[in-house]
C-alpha cells in the first residue's frame, strides 16, 4: 500500500497529505545533527525501573540543536506553498518566537514541527535502543523512548503467538505489549474490550469499555509507513469520537 494508493480510496485526506508533505520536504532540507548513542549500561538501572530514555538524567541528550532546527523549519514554512489557515498560523507562530516569548496561542502548531525535527533527530537513537532493550522488561503503556501514550497498535503474526505491538505518534518508537488489556487503563478483563471495524481495511479501532480509551490499530505487517503514519487514520479518529471514544495520546494532526 503506497501513500497515493491510500489517498486514492481516501480523497477526504488529501489536505492533511498535503500539509504534512510540504512540512516533510522542508524539514528534510534542515540540518538536524543527531545525537551521539547514550550509554546504555549506565541507562540500565532507569530502563528496568520505568524511566523513559528521554527522561533519565543518566542520559545526556544535547537538544539545542534541534531547537535550532525548528525555529529554521518554521522560519521556512512561512514562505512555503501552504494552504490557509496554516499558512497563517505558522506567520504568527514565527512572529511569536521572534518577540522573545513562547508560543501560547499555536502551541499545538509547535509541538507538532517540534516532533517532525526530534524524529529526525533521534532516528538513529531511536533504532539503536530497539535493538539494545529487551522488550520483556517494558511491557508498560507508556513510550520507552519519550514516555508518551500509545497513538497506535499493530498486531503481528498468527495465534497462538501473536504480538501486539505499540506505536508513539510523536518520536515514532514502537514496542511490545500485552496481547489483551487496555494499555491505559491496565484492565486486563479481556470482555471489557471491544473492536470497531472499518469494511475493506486492514485498521480497526479497539477500546475498553472500562475507560472509554481507544486505540487505532494495524492489524498486519509490511505496509507500516502507511498505516502506522496516524495522520492516515484520522478518519478512525472521527469514528471514535462519534461514539463518545476517548483519545489518550496526544495527536500531531490537531492543528
Amino acid at each position: 500500500m503506497t501513500r497515493d494508493a491510500w489517498l486514492t480510496r481516501h480523497p477526504y485526506l488529501r489536505p492533511v497529505a498535503v500539509v504534512h508533505a510540504v512540512v516533510e520536504r522542508a524539514a528534510a532540507d534542515i540540518p538536524a545533527p543527531e545525537s551521539p548513542t547514550p550509554d546504555w549500561d549506565g541507562y540500565a538501572s532507569d530502563f528496568r525501573a520505568g524511566v523513559p530514555l528521554l527522561e533519565s538524567s543518566k542520559v545526556a541528550m544535547d537538544l539545542l540543536p534541534p531547537e535550532d532546527a525548528v525555529r529554521s523549519l518554521i522560519a521556512r514554512l512561512v514562505s512555503s506553498p501552504l494552504p490557509d489557515p496554516m499558512a497563517q498560523q505558522c506567520r504568527a507562530l514565527a512572529a511569536e518566537l521572534e518577540s522573545g516569548g513562547e508560543p501560547v496561542e499555536h502551541r499545538g502548531l509547535f509541538r507538532y514541527l517540534a516532533w517532525m525535527v526530534m524524529v529526525r533527530h533521534l532516528g538513529s537513537i531511536v533504532t539503536a535502543f530497539d535493538g539494545w532493550r529487551n522488550e520483556d522488561h517494558w511491557l508498560r503503556n507508556y513510550c520507552p523512548t519519550c514516555g508518551e501514550p500509545p497513538a497506535m497498535a499493530q498486531l503481528i503474526g498468527k495465534d497462538p503467538g501473536r504480538l501486539r505491538k505499540l506505536s508513539c505518534g510523536c518520536c515514532k518508537t514502537r514496542w511490545q505489549y500485552r496481547r489483551t488489556g487496555c494499555p491505559f487503563c491496565d484492565d486486563q478483563d479481556e470482555h471489557r474490550l471491544a473492536v470497531v471495524t472499518v469494511e475493506g481495511e486492514a485498521l480497526r479501532i479497539d477500546y475498553c469499555d472500562t475507560c472509554g480509551g481507544y486505540l487505532k490499530t494495524y492489524d498486519g505487517e509490511g505496509e507500516e509507513s502507511v498505516l502506522l503514519a496516524d495522520w492516515t487514520s484520522l478518519h478512525l479518529d472521527l469514528i471514535a469520537r462519534d461514539r463518545g471514544l476517548k483519545r489518550m495520546a496526544a495527536s500531531l494532526y490537531e492543528v
